[in-house]
């Protein structure tokens, strides 16, 4: 793109500002600002103005496969996974975009070391789980890793640097996040630097659209993956591609699978699956009404008491269909850095918009899911804080209650 068209470009669009310094900029810098521009969706600022609905609608609870049920058919549901498995019809997924910055680590939050004695990082943790699921089925399933723009580069060096912690490099597959521009309230695109728009990731919800516009979905339909187990980079405990589960999700008939943990209270900050208007649904806490997240049943337990730790598996033929459908945009408020009157400002109070999609919303678009009621204990590591609840501190304590040397 040339700069007589960004500029046009820019002026449809309402954006000329993002052209205030190119005189300033030099021929780098210039074929910086023009490239994001470029690749920016202007339509997204549309969703400002749209109103959102201020119930949840009609709430239920689910019916989830309980820990005790699945105890008892553990051998049926390990069987039936592990065929998936040996088929070659299961990949992995890692979410791994964010930084440490709420640990105090300024790298990606999968390099941080979470060891006490020895280097124990949490990507080498989760690459464990990963060697554990290929040496029962006996196939090394391809993992696909979602990078950020920020922290790509020391992701794809940290894996090289520890030979990929002992899986096959051919079977690791990087991609990197799409990106949404952040805004003002009144909808003007910020200006990160003088020669850089103001982007950020586009919120969990976009992987599936990310991996797809990489060119890594081609390992899926060459290799007819049929299953993809998608997971988060905080929980170091989690097991990935566990046959249990899949056999389970496989055998209910249902299009999509979630690990659920019994909430500890109704407060606990994690998002609830349940039924909307009949159909599966996960509610965040935030958006929670408290009656409903506090209400008790007849056995004395919370009625909604299903929280999700995104460890999810998703039908690879289903996702396909939904991305014709396009997931909705959350916009989140945030205190966002720009360029302001030619000083890069730094504000400590949310000032404008980015634009998330979530994967909460993939499971309503599923029409069916199950929740798999995991041990918590044994489970459900998350490492969201330095210090207190989910934190580093817990999460050494259950990996040691759970046989891991720190």
């Amino acid at each position: 793109m040339d700069y007589e068209r960004a500029k046009s470009l820019l002026r449809q669009a309402g954006q000329s500002h993002l052209l205030d310094y190119y005189g300033e900029l030099d021929e780098k810098q210039r074929n910086i600002l023009l490239k994001d521009i470029e690749k920016t969706d202007f339509t997204v600022l549309e969703n400002i103005g749209l109103k959102r609905a201020t119930s949840v609608g009609k709430l239920s609870p689910v019916q989830a496969e309980t820990s005790e049920n699945i105890s008892a058919n553990r051998e049926k549901y390990e069987k039936a996974g592990l065929e998936v498995l040996k088929a070659g019809k299961v990949g992995a997924v890692l979410l791994a975009g964010g930084q440490g910055t709420r640990l105090g680590f300024d790298k990606p939050k999968g390099m941080y070391d979470i060891g006490v004695t020895r280097h124990l990082y949490i990507f080498q943790l989760l690459m464990e789980s990963v060697k554990n699921a290929a040496c029962l089925s006996g196939v090394n399933f391809p993992l696909f890793i979602m990078t950020g723009e920020k922290n790509d580069a020391q992701t794809r060096a940290f894996f090289k640097e520890n030979g990929f912690f002992g899986y096959p490099e051919d079977r690791v597959y990087f991609f990197v996040q799409d990106t949404e521009p952040a805004c003002s309230y009144d909808g003007k695109i910020f200006l990160d630097e003088k020669y850089r728009l103001s982007l950020s990731p586009n919120g969990n919800g976009g992987w599936y659209e990310s991996l797809v516009g990489s060119g890594a979905s081609a390992v899926l339909e060459r290799e007819g993956i049929e299953w993809l187990n998608v997971f988060g980079v905080d929980n170091v405990l989690q097991r990935i591609c566990d046959p249990v589960f899949i056999g389970a999700t496989c055998l209910s008939g249902c299009e999509s699978g979630a690990k659920v943990v019994k909430k500890t209270c109704a407060e606990e900050k994690v998002g609830v699956l349940c039924k909307v208007d009949g159909k599966p649904s996960i509610i965040e806490y935030y958006d929670m009404p408290h009656k409903d997240a506090a209400l008790c049943g007849a056995d004395g337990g919370l009625v909604y008491r299903y929280g999700v730790i995104l460890n999810y598996l998703f039908k690879v033929e289903k996702l396909n269909g939904t991305l014709g459908k396009k997931l909705p945009y959350h916009l989140a408020e945030k205190a966002i850095p720009h360029i302001e009157n030619g000083v890069r400002v730094l504000p400590t109070q949310p000032n404008g918009y980015k634009f998330e999609k979530l994967v909460v919303d993939m499971i309503s678009l599923t029409g069916d899911c199950l929740a798999f009621e995991i041990e918590r204990n044994r489970e459900f590591a998350p490492v969201k804080n330095k210090t207190g609840v989910d934190s580093v501190e817990t999460a050494r304590a259950l990996l040691n209650e759970n046989g891991v040397q720190l």
